[in-house]
This record gives C-alpha cells, structure tokens and sequence, in this order.
C-alpha cells in the first residue's frame, strides 16, 4: 500500500537495530488509536482499522516517520481540548504511513502563578520544558512531531527543543528532524453579568458619595474591558482600595471576585483573547514559519480537515534539510521579529526569541534582536483593543470568516509598508512566503470592512519592545506599542524620583496603599530642592508659578498636575535572585489607579506578562543580585527619562542641586553604597530559600542573552544570517 509520507532516507534507525523498542512501543501506538477513534465517535473519518501491532512493528521496523503530538497539561485551559487534537492528529499521521506516538508536558499558567510563589517558577519552566521534550524525543527517537501550541512558557519552550534537537541530529549526520506548530484556538473573553454591572455602578456612586472619586473612575474604567484573568486583578485593586477606605466590606470584596471570576473563562477553554504572552507567541511562532495558515487563529478547537492539511504538508518536508527546525527558525527570523514589533510584541518575547535562537545553534544575543528591529521603521499596524471589539478573538472571528488571512495579512502590509521580508524562507506549509502570498484571496487588510484588527495605514511609524542603555546598566527593555503617544510624551525626557523596593511584596502593599504619596510627603522621602529642579526640567512653566510654594503645596501640585514622576525600582527579582517572575500585578496596580498611572514607570530586573501596558521597564542587566547598578539605587535619587532615545541615566545629585542635568553613576558613588548592597544581597540570598533548591537559575545566561543554560550559548556558534537555507540557495554548516 502506498502512503503519503516517505520512509526517512537515513541509515539511524534504533528500531531497527535493537528489540526493545518494538517489544515496548507498538502496544503504546494501538492504545493511542484505539483511544483516538473511540474519542472520536461518529466524527472518526477512517476505514476499519488497521493498526495492527505487526503493522506497527513494519513500520518502526522500515523507518516510517515517528512523530510525536506533543501536547500540554490539561490543568491549563489552552490545553483543555488537547484531547480531541491529539486524537485527530494522530488518526491522520496513520492513515499517511506514519507512526503516531502522544506525551505531554507540564505548562505553567501565569496568570495563575501570578503574585504568588508560583512566578519564581515561569521562566525556569520554559528550559525546563525544553529539557523535558529533548528528553523524550531523544530516548524515544522520534523524527518529527505535531505540537499543540499553548500559551506562557510552553509555545517558545517547545520551539528551542525541537530547533536544539534538529541541531544536535544534523551533527551526528542523523535526518533533519522536522514540525509543525497547532495552536490553541482563542478563548473568547467574558462578560459582567447585567446585574453585577448594576451593581459596580451602585458601587461607584457609592465612592463618589464619600468622596473616593478616584475609586469610582477607575471602577468604570476597569468595566469598560473584556472580562479576563488580568482583568480580575485590576478590579482586585480597586476592590482593595475601596475596602481599605471603608466603602465596601470585605465580604462585599469577596462577593464581586467571585461573580466576576467565575464569568471570564469559556469552558472550551484556549488561549484568553487578549494580546499577552500566549497570543503574541501565536503571532511570533506563525512568523518563523512553524505555523500552518489552516490552524493559525481559530474559534474553536481544529476540525479534521484543519488538521489534515497541516499533517499532509510533512510530505514535502520530510527528509528535506530546509525543512527542519532550526532552519526554519534561523531563516524566518527576521521576519518573526518584524511580524512580533508590528502587532505589539511582549517584553517576555524578547528574551525567549533570544533563547530559541540559540537552543537552535546560532550566535544570537537582545543586541542583533534591536539591531533588526530598528535597520529598518517597523510600524504598528494592529489596532487592538479590549474596550472596542478589537481583541484577539475578533481577529480570529475575522480569519474564520475568511476577510483575513493573519500573520499573511500583516506580512503582507508589511511588505506594502516597505519593511523588507525575507520572503523566500521556507514554511511548515510546504511553501515559501512568497508561494503563499501568490494566493491573493482576502490577503489584504482592507478586505475586513468592520472593525479591522490589522491594517494597511500605520497607527504610528513605530512599535514593538524596544532596548534601552543607561548608565548605572547594560540592558533593559520597554514595550512601546503599550504607551500611547499621550502617555509616552508624559514620560519621555522627565526626571524622575526613585522610590525603591527590594522585592515584588513590598512593592505590591505600598502601591495599594491610598496613603502612599501622602506618606512619600510626609516623610518628605524627595528633597524639597529636588522637586523643585524636576519640576524645573518637566515643565518650566509651572516652575515659575510653583517655586515659592511650600514643600507640600509644591509636592501636591505636581502630583495632581502630573508633573511629578516617580520610578517604582523593584529590585532582587532577577533570574539568579528569584526567577526573575513577571511584575504583572504592581504594573497593573498602577494603570488601575488614575493618580499613580500618571506618575509613576516601574524599573525591575524581573520580568512582565505579555498583557502589561504602561510605562514597564525591565529585564534590567546586570540584575542587583549579581552587583547591577540597579541594586545600588535608592529612594530620593533622580533618573533621566529618555523613552524615545532609548535611554535611563542616573542624575548626578550635587550638580541637580545646582541646576545642571549631569548623568553620572560614579565608581565613588558605588563604592560609598557598596555596604547598602552587601546588606541588600543577604537579604536577597534569604529570600532565595523561598524557591526549591533544583529550580533555582544558576549557571545561566542574562535576560539580555535569552537566560538559557550556559552550555546552550557554549554550543551557539553558527551565523543565523549565512548558515541558513532559503529556498535552495546557500548552504548550512554542518
């Protein structure tokens, strides 16, 4: 019988050469299909079955391509549909003269793991699933595999597995190990029940009754968007507020989270609508090329004709070097970048593109990530929104009804933008960029009439996460795309005050604190001359009118007027220090408050979720653990905003008090502090106990090297930009 799929043309093949296999596994292929067809039900589209256990044991025995469905945890509501994928895509890679073999890793929810212990695990789980599907392909010998693509560190965690598998094998001369990428479909985002929206809006007048304003304003502010876990948390520190003020009880607290969580998820599960982590990991893996167009951006969980032609694709890719993983990846990655910057991006992304890079086996570092992000404007050409029908399920809905063909569309605008793409560079669809644009049908995006997500006028010349420098660090990065121009022009070229935190708590108790600028007054935490020569260098003309004033006159106007800046520095929250976990929570605490989103940026060398906006700076390098600047800050200490030139730079104190704007971040400077960040770093050390021993992320890389195991970037030695294969030119080191 012919089948569609041809044996894998390389003289390795273990099943072959040693028993054990083909006494173990065949029974595990039958399970797997048996289960697949009785899940299946009357959907199952196949003859009588004939996945006898010697037929399993030809082909292992011939080197029938063994593929593996890599699937995620069920305990993660991307994966709760795992099962129904896992089935179809395994009926199909049999029926094509495969053999079809299922695992699953664990996948971390971040919202889930979110202000609680939890987060000090995300970042290590992305390696850590990397080691596992290494693992598992390499014992079970695997030639390629069927990913259900889920959300946080699993979607780029898979990606450098599979790129650092194909690497290893075309070192050994074994064949290319070949995949294709299935994302979850979009979850699509909840609504307020009616009667608890009548209820927030009693609520709010209730605040504005006992003169909490601020608490009303940024109620109705936080009901304007699509119910979702981020959003839960915004509304969790609004109720804090409203608690702590005296206008709700805590049983009314209690009350309101309940309704409004237990409304947000479909039970269908899949990736939340908005555009955090796991959507801009969708966007980023279909711009390498790992992604077929059929599944790219669902409703639902795929049919079996999706599928089908995601699988019947590996025919053209099997055997084909140009084909496996890492060179996908290496070929597209300019592209992904581009496609990453001009739908929003996520500062988690720029460290994880970073690390597949180099799990793949290409020199790759932040710095030749900015170097292709600004050789060439990228400009923002998604208009997403969680308050006007825009968001990620609206794209998808949008794709399904066939007026838009995705990350096609936006590569296209691209093109049409001047950006310059790599269109030769080979896909999972068997087909170049430029094969697949060749089919015009609903390719642009003015084919969506209402309510477009993507578009063809740019919103802005600019977007995607930028890299910054300064002078007290190396490295750091800020998500650009997540400040509208009225909120970057408030940042941009300010002086700010460093309020200083040791650690995400800290931080998270203060900014829910509705004393907290009063007690910044009170205390008088910024020098009365300091404010005077910020608010002199924020705005010259409510300096004229202000100088005179006393301290707190003076502290109060600026802070209302929104001349004030304050930088929230949380410290001690790097990869070494804690694991580096994401400061999704005091960001959002801040953008839920009216007073502080107007004042205050965060600088951290931790991280932030996907879904953060604002003024969200980090990933700061080196972080205070390892002696970085940004361990020797301290509160009353003035940094220099620079957003747009992509910059922070400590301000010399003495020469403030004199008028001049110096950046300096002396050595004396560090040295009178260096007892201040001996003490700081003890306690950081205590405070690692909190995080198991075996997790904990020593011998890694920075955050602006991908924070990857040593040995990974030891391995990184091929150029990304020659040891490549676009279509058949070039040829790649061995």
């Amino acid at each position: 019988m012919t089948h569609l799929y041809p044996l894998i043309d390389n003289p390795v093949n273990p099943y072959r050469d040693n028993v054990q296999g083909k006494a173990n596994e065949p029974i595990t292929v039958a399970g797997l299909l048996d289960r697949a067809k009785l899940t299946l039900g009357s959907s199952y589209e196949g003859g009588k079955p004939d996945w006898t256990l010697e037929e399993i044991y030809n082909r292992l025995e011939m080197n029938a391509p063994r593929i593996a469905i890599i699937g995620g945890s069920s305990d993660h509501p991307a994966h709760i549909m795992d099962y129904q994928t896992s089935s179809r895509a395994a009926i199909r890679i049999w029926q094509n003269g495969g053999v079809p073999f299922y695992f699953s890793t664990p996948v971390m929810c971040d919202g889930t793991a979110q202000s609680n212990q939890g987060m000090s695990y995300s970042l290590q789980s992305r390696n850590a699933v990397a080691q596992m599907v290494v693992n598992q392909l390499e014992a079970h010998s695997y030639h390629g595999a069927f990913v259900i693509q889920g959300c946080d560190k699993q979607p780029l965690g898979v990606v450098s597995a599979l790129a650092h598998v194909d690497r290893v094998r075309r070192s050994r001369g074994e064949a290319p190990f070949f995949a294709t990428f299935a994302p979850a479909h979009v979850l699509e985002g909840g609504s307020i029940p009616d009667d608890v929206i009548t209820e927030l809006e009693e609520l709010a007048k209730k605040a504005e009754l006992e003169g909490a304003s601020d608490v009303a304003i940024d109620l109705r502010d936080t009901m304007a968007y699509i119910l979702q876990c981020s959003s839960n948390t915004a509304f969790q520190g609004v109720f804090e507020r409203a608690y702590e003020r005296g206008i709700i009880t805590k049983e009314q607290h209690k009350y309101f989270e309940m309704r409004l969580a237990v409304a947000t998820c479909d039970g269908q599960g899949g990736v939340c609508a908005f555009n955090g982590t796991g959507n801009s990991s969708r966007h980023l893996v279909a711009g390498m090329g790992l992604v077929h167009p059929a599944v790219e951006l669902l409703t639902d969980p795929p049919t079996q004709r999706q599928i089908n032609a995601v699988l019947d694709s590996f025919a053209t890719m099997i055997n084909e070097e140009k084909y496996g993983v890492s060179n996908i990846v290496a070929a597209n990655i300019k592209n992904a970048i581009r496609i990453h910057s001009a739908s929003g991006g996520s500062t988690n992304l720029m460290m994880h593109i970073v690390a597949g890079m180099l799990y793949a086996g290409y020199k790759f570092s932040l710095w030749d990530l900015d170097r292709i992000h600004h050789e060439h404007p990228i400009p923002d050409l998604f208009d997403y929104s969680l308050t006007e029908g825009r968001d990620i399920y609206s794209l998808a809905m949008q794709c399904c009804s066939g007026t838009s063909r995705g990350m096609e569309t936006l590569f296209y605008e691209l093109l049409e933008n001047g950006v310059p793409m790599d269109q030769d560079a080979p896909t999972v669809a068997a087909r170049t960029w430029r094969e697949r644009l060749a089919i015009t049908q609903s390719l642009k995006a003015v084919s969506v009439k209402e309510n477009p997500v993507i578009l063809s006028t740019p919103r802005r010349t600019f977007s995607g996460v930028d890299v910054l420098q300064g002078n007290f660090f190396e490295s750091a990065v800020v998500k650009i795309s997540g400040m509208p121009t009225p909120q970057l022009d408030q940042f941009d070229d300010k002086l700010a005050f460093v309020l200083y935190f040791e650690n995400e708590d800290d931080a998270n108790k203060s900014l829910l604190d509705s004393n907290l600028l009063n007690n910044i007054k009170g205390k008088k935490l910024f020098d009365h001359n300091l404010l005077l020569e910020t608010l002199k260098y924020n705005n010259k003309e409510e300096w004229e009118l202000l100088k005179e004033e006393t301290y707190e006159k003076l502290f109060d106007e600026m802070a209302e007027k929104g001349i004030l800046k304050i930088s929230v520095v949380i410290a001690g929250q790097g990869p070494v220090a804690f694991g580096m976990p994401e400061m999704f929570t005091p960001m959002q605490h801040i953008n839920a408050n009216r007073v502080m989103k107007k004042l205050a940026t965060i600088i951290s060398d931790g991280r932030y979720s996907g879904v953060t906006y604002g003024a969200a700076i980090g990933h700061m390098t080196p972080e205070a653990y390892e002696d970085g600047g940004i361990g020797f800050l301290q509160t009353g200490d003035i940094v220099h905003l620079q957003l747009r030139g992509r910059r922070i730079d400590f301000v010399d104190r003495a020469q403030l008090f004199a008028g001049n704007v110096i950046h300096l971040f002396s050595d004396s400077l560090k040295e009178d502090r260096r007892p201040l960040a001996e003490e700081r770093k003890q306690r950081m050390k205590a405070r690692q106990k909190m995080v198991a021993a075996s997790n904990r992320m020593y011998g890694h890389t920075d955050a602006a090297n991908g924070v990857v195991p040593l040995a990974v970037v030891e391995d990184a030695v091929l150029d990304y930009e020659n040891d490549i294969l676009i279509h058949e030119k070039s040829t790649i080191s061995k």
